[in-house]
């Protein structure tokens, strides 16, 4: 690993680094007052829409024809206008080419030339201790803030709120980090020594000291691969419904194994989506799969993730426990829509 001293490494990727302003047009009121029995009351009236701005993020250029880099959760509300700030302080408009809500990933594009990139580079090679720098735009008032700390931990998962839909997420696989990530940072870039962003800051735990956490970069790279390819994401898809085997569900049900994805009926739904690549495939109700290509499912690895590795189209073994009897299966995986 060929590392560079800090302030190298800013200067280096500082550049690629832009600020998210969201901003919507909003209904705008004037107080009108009447007397009322002695008393003056007031009534809100419309006097028109005013463009507002409402929230800020942060980004970073992927490719230098204005690719970009955020977070969903920062260019989430499809009413609204998202204007991109270079780090020379020039202002484009940009358009959300595509979401990935599992990973909270989003792709913008802006037009624009020859701009700087930061480098993408491998998440699963992380290290406990490694030096991290987190860049963004903090609380949406100060850009181009640089904080520096170091992976606290890997394959973090956490449930937080989305301040715009007011959802909560779940969110795995993070890595914690103790270099400041606050509110506006989401969506910038946590780099390496090596100047090449391994996450994208995500979330910070109020009430909390020097906890923050970013997406692993692969994902990304995954999702930017497709689009560049097909001009979307394409996630790849099974077409079943499960449940998560446990111990506790094992003891409940007398199941034969403690871990997999038991195929079982939501309401009135099927678990077997007619027609999707798991229905062709052979699978049925009350099967267990508790492998995808030698890849053990569990509550740590569970069947979605574990396809997000895969391509649409990729031809996948599973293993499959039918009553007391292992099984192999193969299915090609489909594209969910």
């Amino acid at each position: 690993m060929k590392e560079k001293a800090i302030p190298q490494v800013v200067k280096e990727v500082l550049p690629a680094v832009v600020s998210i302003v969201i901003s919507k047009y909003l209904t705008i009121y004037e107080r009108y007052s009447f007397p009322f029995f002695g008393f003056d009351e007031f009534l809100p009236i419309p006097k028109g829409r005013k463009k507002v701005k409402v929230g800020g993020g942060s980004g970073f250029i992927v490719d230098p024809n204005g690719l970009i880099l955020t977070n969903r959760h920062v260019v989430a509300d499809p009413n609204a206008e998202y204007v991109v700030i270079l780090n020379d302080e020039k202002k484009l408009k940009s358009e959300v080419l595509a979401t990935d809500p599992l990973h909270d990933i989003a792709i913008l594009k802006i037009k624009a030339k020859n701009l700087p990139i930061i480098e993408l580079g491998d998440s699963s090679k992380l290290e406990l201790g490694q030096t991290v720098i987190a860049i963004g735009n903090v609380l949406g008032a100060f850009r181009n803030t640089v904080s520096v700390g170091v992976v606290s931990g890997l394959s973090r998962e956490i449930v937080g709120g989305d301040l715009l839909t007011g959802k909560r997420i779940r969110m795995k696989r993070l890595i914690q980090t103790d270099a400041a990530i606050n509110p506006g940072n989401s969506g910038g870039p946590l780099v390496n020594l090596e100047s090449k962003a391994i996450g994208i800051n995500t979330a910070v735990v109020f009430l909390a000291e020097n906890v923050g956490f970013a997406i692993p970069i692969n994902p990304a790279k995954k999702a930017l691969e497709d689009v560049k390819k097909y001009g979307k994401i394409k996630i790849p898809f099974l077409g079943v419904r499960y449940i998560p085997v446990t111990k506790k569900l094992q003891e409940k049900y007398n199941l034969p194994v403690d871990h997999g994805a038991l195929l079982v009926p939501m309401g009135l739904e099927k678990p077997i989506i007619p027609g999707a690549p798991a229905d062709k495939a052979g699978l049925k109700e009350g099967d267990i799969i508790l492998e995808i290509e030698n890849e053990k499912i569990s509550l740590k690895d569970p069947l979605e993730e574990i396809l997000q590795k895969f391509h649409v189209g990729d031809e996948v073994q599973l293993k499959v426990l039918r009553g007391k009897k292992q099984i192999k299966l193969k299915v090609k995986l489909g594209e969910r829509k």
